[in-house]
């Protein structure tokens, strides 16, 4: 049923018109959709692998993990899923979890129906290609993923994505310091970037040594954004979050 916390699912709305151009129809009509509010406690599955699901789930609130694992059970965090992020848009075409999803965080979670999306995806064209473009930047950033863990060294991995998540979160202002939540712990960290917590702990010493990073208390205080983005070997350009309004992008006809 459709809920009355509409302003819920408005981050996913200004997630997509940032980078198409809908009408006040075709907003209106994300706006409605229908859904249920999961509240999940940190470090739970609430998408085990394997599952077959029939809703998308939403970030409004909280870190949420994308894990993949071998047979042996070792799991790899391969995304991370922030506020407005639509962790499993894919699902509307192929229900069965290919990756589980974990709270990294207490976190508050939109589950809506895939029906309710494919209706709207039918009868606006303009909110399917949101959605397509949608996912097309969630494989670009599983791209520059595997990128990282291949063939970045383990600066450069934490560096890189600290700056992803600092820009996803809107944290950036044009300044060369500022702060973001980081609700992740250290083994978080490590199990994103492949790397041991010995190693993580070690690479962010060197950064508060150095003074350009900092974490404490749930948040990454930046100190120094430009050396942190050479460290990090990072260009924003694949997260499309810095489209221009009369850039964004429509195929189909008003």
């Amino acid at each position: 049923m459709a809920h009355p916390e509409r302003s819920s699912l408005q981050a996913y709305l200004a997630k997509l018109t940032g980078h198409t151009v809908l009408t006040a129809q075709e907003q209106e009509t994300i706006l409605s959709l229908p859904f249920h509010i999961e509240q999940v406690a940190a470090n739970r599955d609430f998408v085990s692998l394997g599952e077959s699901v029939d809703h998308v789930s939403v970030i409004a609130s909280g870190f949420v993990g994308r894990f993949d694992q071998n047979s042996n059970g070792e799991r790899q965090i391969t995304a991370i899923h922030v506020p407005g992020d639509a962790a499993n848009l894919h699902s509307v075409v192929q229900p069965q979890a290919a990756s589980a999803l974990q709270s990294l965080s207490a976190s508050t979670v939109l589950r809506i129906p895939h029906q309710a999306i494919r209706a709207v995806a039918a009868r606006h064209p303009a909110v399917a290609e949101a959605l397509w473009r949608d996912c097309i930047v969630d494989a670009a950033i599983s791209s520059q993923w595997i990128v990282n863990v291949g063939r970045r060294d383990a600066q450069s991995r934490i560096g890189h994505l600290f700056c992803e998540l600092a820009i996803r979160l809107g944290a950036t202002t044009g300044g060369n310091s500022f702060t973001f939540p980081f609700l992740m712990t250290q083994i978080h960290l490590a199990d994103a970037t492949g790397l041991t917590n010995v190693h993580v702990n070690r690479v962010l010493r060197s950064f508060r040594d150095a003074d350009v990073v900092q974490v404490q208390q749930r948040a990454v205080m930046v100190h120094d954004w430009d050396r942190l983005t050479k460290l990090g070997d990072f260009d924003p350009g694949y997260l499309q979050t810095d489209i221009m309004p009369g850039a964004q992008l429509r195929i189909v006809s008003t």
